[in-house]
């Protein structure tokens, strides 16, 4: 008889932990959003993606000690540099492997003086970033003990797959979900009880289009979702980060609609000096620059993107930090004013919102900074779409955001 002896595995210390949890500890790096934190270990690095910083993040994340078990850090720590090397170039070829990144390689030439993987950049997949996206949204809405999220429900009923105990006469265009107890009921009360006692040796049944009687379920709406991100100057201004919760935000929503919410439509748009729609797949490589804050912009771009969605229900989630300090002119210059709540740039903004409200689109506002005049132009917003403002931190921004996502109401977050 053949017998299978296992043993304890002593594979490389490559294979010793996931390149889940590696993807996990390097999200700071991957997510640089140019905010120099002089505590980050990361903020030498310049925000490039380099595969030298690359390396250099990865050899960060195996000295903190969080990565091995006992065994392996022990193993780890006896290592001289050049196997430390080694051991990162076989990491980062597991990552391109099982298509964590991609890699550019250096051209012909450059390796030469050992400056072509300095000079070679790497990029998040789609994969890492729904890796990441699901790591956020874990993080985000694990504290609040929610694990199954739902759909977006409504007060309605149709004939679907998941029934609610309900059936009706089948109408043209319903799904033909049979309720076969209510359909041989009607044939049973039109022709008689002996149809129903002898029915196999009488006569086969008679099933009228009358008769037909189909489950119905609770009707779920889709909806179009466009998130305006702020990346102006001042989402990193004022020595707090406040541009990389907002991406991890965007990472863990696009996840949560991918994975629950099939139904659903979400693009993104950055808005600065001016709009720009971006794909979910580059959000990793976005940064932050030297801009004022074009809101009106934003909305014209989100209204764009929504009039293209055949969807139920449409809404715009703005997150921002800053007033509204920038206009596009008809000639397609740009104004600006540093102060912002310029009487020009606020009345064309509104204008804006007002074309929102006509189209039947909610904006949705989380405010990360609570100045008086802002918090009023932020609530003049809200109430003219029927919308909601978070005046809330960067650290709360994500539970609230996606709550509201899931449950819809006004509030400020202390």
């Amino acid at each position: 008889m053949k017998r299978t002896r296992y043993t304890k595995f002593t594979g490389d210390l490559s294979s010793s932990f996931g390149l889940e949890d590696l993807m996990q500890a390097l999200s700071e790096f991957l997510l640089d959003s140019g905010f120099q934190d002089p505590f980050s270990p990361y903020q030498d690095f310049d925000g490039e993606q380099t595969m030298e910083n690359l390396r250099e993040a990865i050899r960060q994340a195996l000295e903190s000690g969080e990565l091995f078990d006992e065994d392996s850090q022990e193993k780890f720590d006896q290592l001289d540099a050049s196997q430390v090397e080694e051991l990162i170039d076989q990491i980062i070829q597991k990552m391109q492997e099982q298509n964590f990144i991609n890699a550019e390689q250096p051209q012909q030439g450059q390796g030469e003086n050992g400056e072509g993987e300095a000079n070679a950049k790497f990029e998040v997949t789609d994969k890492g970033m729904d890796f990441l996206g699901y790591k956020a949204l874990r993080e985000l809405l694990g504290p609040l003990g929610r694990s199954n999220l739902g759909r977006h429900d409504t007060r309605h009923e149709a004939s679907g797959v998941e029934t609610n105990g309900s059936s009706k006469l089948y109408e043209f265009g319903d799904t033909l979900n049979l309720d076969i107890t209510a359909t041989l009921s009607s044939v049973f009360a039109r022709e008689g009880l002996a149809t129903a006692i002898d029915g196999e040796e009488r006569s086969p049944l008679m099933i009228e289009y009358s008769d037909i009687h189909v489950h119905q379920s609770d009707y779920q709406s889709s909806c179009a979702t466009v998130v305006l991100l702020d990346c102006s100057h001042s989402m990193i201004l004022y020595g707090e980060d406040r541009f990389t919760p907002a991406k991890r935000v965007a990472m863990a929503l696009s996840h949560l609609i991918r994975t629950q919410f099939p139904g659903d439509t979400l693009n993104l748009v950055l808005f600065h000096d001016y709009a720009e729609e971006v794909p979910i797949s580059q959000l990793s490589r976005v940064k932050v620059g030297p801009h004022y804050t074009n809101t009106r912009d934003g909305l014209r771009l989100a209204q764009r993107i929504l009039a293209k969605q055949n969807k139920d229900m449409k809404q715009i989630v703005m997150i921002t930090d800053g007033k509204p300090s920038a206009l596009t002119l008809p000639d397609g210059r740009i104004y600006k004013n540093a102060f912002g709540l310029d009487p020009l740039v606020i009345a064309e903004t509104l204008e804006e919102v007002s074309r929102c409200k006509r189209s039947n689109i909610m904006i949705n506002t989380f405010m990360l900074a609570q100045d008086y005049a802002l918090v009023q132009f932020v609530q003049k917003v809200s109430a003219m779409c029927r919308g909601k403002a978070y005046f809330t931190s960067p650290e709360k921004l994500g539970s609230y955001l996606l709550m509201d996502f899931m449950s819809r109401r006004m509030k400020t977050v202390h």
